[in-house]
């Protein structure tokens, strides 16, 4: 598993409960991490449903090691290391006086990568490690990656933090001996990286009696709130229900029925009222990997019809598809950072995903303000390109649709390595990984031709004649999109804008031969000061995002290819005009205000709501912000509007390039051989018509003669020897080239 060391930074978790009356007085610790514990190490299960349990105050675990917790290994935040293992399981007896004077129950649990704890055999919390009630076995897998966060930023991240309800309390807590006792499990059954198990047992008392122990200096009192008069919104309504009330984890996606109420943006919406835009089947999973530590949880979902197969659907506006997304605000108290950005790129002339705001309900629980919106997919209403199916894999049908993306991956398979390393970071590996087709569905031979298309237009951009308009890196991409994407980035300042969820996509030969970047994703980090590298901790506006290989925790490592690009002047230079030519539309500063405004006041009731859970306003939460946390939406918004003035000015005054246009950006024609050094199949592109293309040894005895008739050609070349060739093609319009090829 490769972490996110300067992605995961200071986490600030609480927890919610709605409707109680009773409030705890303080709060105290019962069970700390690094007291001593009895552990068993995985290899065998050590008593899942005998009589008693190991799970059971009565268990005799007098077999089992002790230790001084956590256990694990790898991350430097183990008392105790312990082997390999896809599980470890956990014990630790306390005393409880008397449970009276106990009113609620805190397991803050620092976790990699899934675990389940009980108390007195009755399970009291669960993370991304199967159903509730279903005890797994030691060889069970967590169900996705989940990292640890307390080691991280100087040892200040924040575990999670579960409520144990006074329900379940009465339920498990008896008083004199008690046994805690967690489960915790990797995701990785084969070599796994690294497993931490950091756990924290915390009590509310109704009263000034003293119990337990003082709580850590970093323990945060759950929040436990009384939800507001929630009736109706001017907001979409979106209500969830999972079967048989089951919880949402990180994969699979578990069955549920949605409905969405929505009568048009002025009028407003009832609970009670008929579902007017979806009444149906969904699947639905826990999505992202930082923001699901949240407690507010990004989802996933797919509608479904009745049978469970994938239901495509028009929703709120967007057009049909059946794979949707909820993304959560917790990191977001604006609610608009993703929508700008996307608004900004839409208006630029791409495809940016829809959104929607709405209220959202799981299981009867109100969940706060979310976004619904589309998931980055080929679609023709979505990234509109060729979709590949397991059948292409030669001639035109072979060379697009992909979509891929620099971000972390998910384990060998996923993923190809690049060739080249940054400019900017040498020695580094860049990780390029598959998003469509899904890695489990990509054939060989289309990652072979997209990873032999990346690494042509790497071998062009690092050559000494990079710049050269008609071999050069420009005859690979699409100009226009790598231009807007920059310009956006570095607009918002985005610290996952080129590292992390950065897509790209290519289409096939005959629709668009060229890469384009984006679509965009994933601003709830962009748009403010963070205490994340110095680029991004600047408050007077200044700093390129696109440096982001000069801090040191980088991680994943992105390819920078624009560091390189921006090399050359006529690309330096198109970003200068267009710029300064959006600044006087879309980046207009009054504009983008009037959209700010616009935005806030329709979510100015639903936002009252959201933080009458959350709780956000004032503090510092999720992204490490340095600034002054106001205390109000409106300073928030103020705040956001202040933020993009003070970096619009440092742009105006430092943007790249110059202003001129220049016309080798456009030039007469283009074309693309590759791979070069080629072992079988040769690729030969243009933007225009091909009508010779001819190869020749190096004594110039002609060896091969094809007059293709149209701008795309594949030569097998499998049969020569291997050696230096002379390549020449002649296009329609009478441009002719000749270039070096090289057969392995």
């Amino acid at each position: 598993m490769r972490k996110s060391i300067s992605t995961l930074l200071l986490f600030f978790f609480t927890s919610i409960a709605v409707g109680f009356a009773q409030k705890a007085h303080h709060w105290k610790t019962a069970v700390f991490k690094y007291d001593t514990w009895k552990y068993f190490v995985g290899t065998s299960n050590p008593g899942i449903n005998t009589n008693p349990s190991w799970r059971a105050l009565t268990f005799s675990d007098t077999g089992w090691l002790s230790g001084s917790g956590g256990f694990g290994w790898s991350d430097d935040d183990d008392s105790t290391t312990i082997s390999t293992c896809t599980s470890v399981y956990l014990r630790i007896k306390f005393n409880v006086p008397g449970t009276s004077k106990i009113v609620f129950g805190a397991l803050d649990m620092d976790y990699d990568d899934g675990f389940v704890a009980y108390i007195n055999n009755v399970e009291i919390a669960r993370a991304n490690l199967g159903t509730v009630g279903v005890y797994p076995s030691y060889t069970t897998s967590a169900a996705a990656s989940h990292e640890a966060t307390m080691y991280q930023n100087q040892g200040t991240g924040m575990p999670e933090q579960f409520v144990i309800e006074k329900k379940t309390l009465l339920q498990c807590l008896k008083p004199g001996q008690n046994v805690l006792a967690v489960e915790v499990h990797n995701h990785t059954k084969s070599t796994p990286s690294d497993l931490s198990s950091n756990v924290f047992l915390s009590f509310g008392i109704k009263d000034e009696t003293e119990i337990f122990r003082s709580t850590p200096a970093w323990f945060i009192e759950p929040k436990f709130v009384v939800l507001p008069d929630y009736t109706s919104s001017n907001l979409p309504l979106i209500i969830i229900n999972t079967k048989n009330g089951a919880t949402i984890v990180d994969e699979p996606k578990i069955e549920a029925d949605m409905k969405i109420i929505h009568h048009g943006d002025t009028a407003r919406n009832y609970l009670t009222d008929l579902a007017n835009v979806y009444n149906g089947k969904i699947g639905i999973e826990i999505r992202e990997a930082t923001s699901a530590g949240f407690p507010q949880k990004p989802y996933g979902l797919e509608t479904r019809d009745s049978l469970g197969e994938n239901l495509n659907v028009k929703l709120l506006g967007m057009p049909k598809e059946n794979d949707w997304v909820l993304l959560s605000n917790w990191n977001d108290k604006v609610y608009m950072r993703n929508t700008l950005a996307g608004k900004i790129f839409e208006e630029m002339g791409h495809y940016a995903p829809r959104f929607k705001h709405c209220e959202v309900t799981i299981n009867g629980a109100y969940r706060g303000l979310y976004l619904f919106g589309e998931k980055i997919k080929i679609d023709n209403d979505r990234v509109d390109i060729a979709k590949l199916k397991s059948t292409d894999l030669a001639g035109d049908s072979l060379t697009g649709g992909y979509i891929f993306k620099t971000d972390f991956d998910e384990g060998t398979g996923t993923y190809w390595i690049s060739n080249f390393s940054p400019a900017n970071r040498p020695g580094a590996l860049v990780y390029f990984v598959y998003h469509e087709p899904k890695a489990s569905e990509i054939a060989d031979e289309q990652k072979a031709y997209i990873a032999s298309y990346v690494n042509a237009l790497e071998t062009a951009l690092y050559s000494s004649d990079f710049t050269n308009p008609v071999t050069g890196y420009r005859a690979y991409i699409d100009v226009n999109s790598f231009v807007d994407y920059w310009i956006l980035e570095e607009l918002s300042r985005n610290v996952d804008g080129y590292k992390k969820s950065r897509y790209f996509y290519k289409d096939k030969d005959s629709k668009d031969q060229r890469l384009h970047s984006g679509p965009i994703w994933d601003f709830d980090w962009a748009w403010k000061n963070m205490d994340d590298c110095y680029l991004y901790k600047n408050t007077t506006g200044e700093g390129w995002a696109y440096d982001i290989n000069k801090c040191e925790d980088t991680d994943p490592i992105p390819p920078s290819w624009e560091y390189r690009m921006l090399q050359d002047r006529a690309f330096a230079n198109a970003i200068h005009d267009r710029y300064f030519s959006l600044r006087e539309t879309t980046l207009n500063l009054d504009y983008i205000y009037h959209y700010i405004d616009s935005v806030a006041n329709v979510l100015y009731e639903a936002q009252e709501r959201h933080q009458s859970i959350y709780n956000t306003l004032g503090i510092g939460n999720g992204s490490p912000e340095i600034d002054d946390q106001p205390t109000t939406f409106e300073g928030d918004i103020t705040k956001f509007k202040n933020w993009i003035a003070t970096r619009i000015a440092w742009l105006d005054s430092n943007m790249v390039g110059i202003s001129t246009v220049d016309p080798a950006l456009k030039p007469d024609f283009i074309l693309r051989v590759f791979p070069n050094p080629v072992q079988e199949i040769l690729y030969i592109e243009s933007d225009q018509d091909i009508s010779d293309i001819k190869l020749y040894n190096t004594t110039s005895l002609l060896l091969m003669n094809i007059k293709p008739n149209i701008n795309s050609r594949t030569m097998n070349v499998r049969h020569l020897a291997r050696g230096v060739y002379m390549l020449q093609v002649t296009l329609d319009n009478g441009n002719k080239l000749t270039q070096k090829l090289i057969k392995e």
